[in-house]
């Protein structure tokens, strides 16, 4: 290649100087140069194009261009994948894991440790904030998940973590995580939040077991009682309101006995003030007979008639016997 020399105070520079026929190959290589910034973005992901290191405009899916490098370069970042991380524990193969104590062991609110392990699921919701804020995504979400899911265990009680308490502990997790990430303007959106296992240690689950018997057997116990409780008052309601309607007749029928009593006394009473010896003679043969009703009876007659009481008298009972 041929220069040319020029002399610029006391200082020589050498320029190149280009023939006719060197044209092409430039303009063939300025071409080629220029194609460089044809680029794709897939569906399922968008161009973030920097100009001299800063963001200078975001594509879609389809076939577009940028300035060449070094000018501009794009990146395409798969905005609609769903990504996980596992907290308190890793995948390390098919149905195979491994437990990572570190993350996992956690102090509830009343000072009990549980071993909690969770899958956070999350995606991209601002390309250029995910790519240019911070370094390692990964690394900040799970960091973020494992600060979270130890704020909210220690909230509650193992009960709670352990039983009923887990949905909303996944629910608060999940709120927790994404405030987090929205500090750190991370570009993340927390599609879901999902516990895995939540127990007591290793080492002392025996013990979590035996207690979480005797509260099965104190939960049937009182079941148990209860059903005898709801057996047995329906039953006593029922004979005390057999008892009561007893009670009830059995007065009702002496006040009708004692009603009639006293209108058969004040009859009688009248008849008596009307005829006295007639009312008394009549009382005494009601009463005797009613009171000699089904008993031998010896009618003995009076001394006028020539009655001898030795004929009654039985001699031979004696000898009968």
């Amino acid at each position: 290649m041929a220069y040319k020399r020029i002399i610029i105070g006391d200082q020589e520079v050498k320029i190149p100087t280009f023939s006719i026929g060197t044209l092409p190959i430039l303009g063939i290589l300025l071409l080629i140069w220029l194609a460089t910034g044809v680029y794709t973005v897939g569906p399922d992901e968008v161009g973030v194009v920097q100009r001299f290191g800063k963001v200078s405009g975001v594509t879609q899916s389809g076939l577009n261009y940028h300035l060449p490098y070094p000018i501009e370069k794009v990146q395409t970042p798969k905005v609609t994948e769903v990504k996980r991380v596992e907290i308190g524990f890793r995948t390390v193969g098919k149905n195979q894991y491994r437990t990572i104590q570190q993350e996992s062991l956690m102090l509830t609110g009343d000072e009990n440790i549980v071993d909690a392990e969770m899958i956070v699921q999350y995606r991209i919701k601002d390309p250029a904030a995910y790519l240019f804020n911070f370094i390692n995504p990964e690394l900040t979400v799970r960091q973020a998940s494992e600060a979270s899911l130890r704020t909210i265990i220690g909230k509650n009680n193992i009960d709670a973590a352990l039983t009923s308490g887990k949905f909303m502990i996944q629910e608060e997790s999940k709120e927790l995580i994404q405030n987090i990430l929205d500090k750190y303007n991370s570009g993340i959106l927390i599609v879901a939040v999902q516990l895995q296992d939540v127990s007591p240690p290793e080492q002392v689950i025996a013990a979590f077991k035996d207690v979480a018997s005797a509260k099965e057997d104190k939960n049937r116990m009182i079941n148990q009682a209860e059903g005898y409780r709801n057996d047995i008052i329906p039953k006593a309601r029922g004979e005390a309101q057999a008892m009561i309607r007893e009670a009830e007749g059995y007065k009702e029928a002496r006040i009708a006995r004692a009603e009639g009593d006293v209108a058969k006394f004040s009859a009688v009473l009248k008849e008596y003030r009307k005829a006295k010896g007639v009312t008394e003679t009549r009382l005494f043969l009601e009463t005797i007979e009613e009171v000699l009703q089904n008993r031998k009876k010896i009618i003995v007659p009076d001394g006028e008639s020539g009655g001898n009481l030795i004929n009654l008298l039985n001699l031979n009972a004696k000898e009968e016997k």
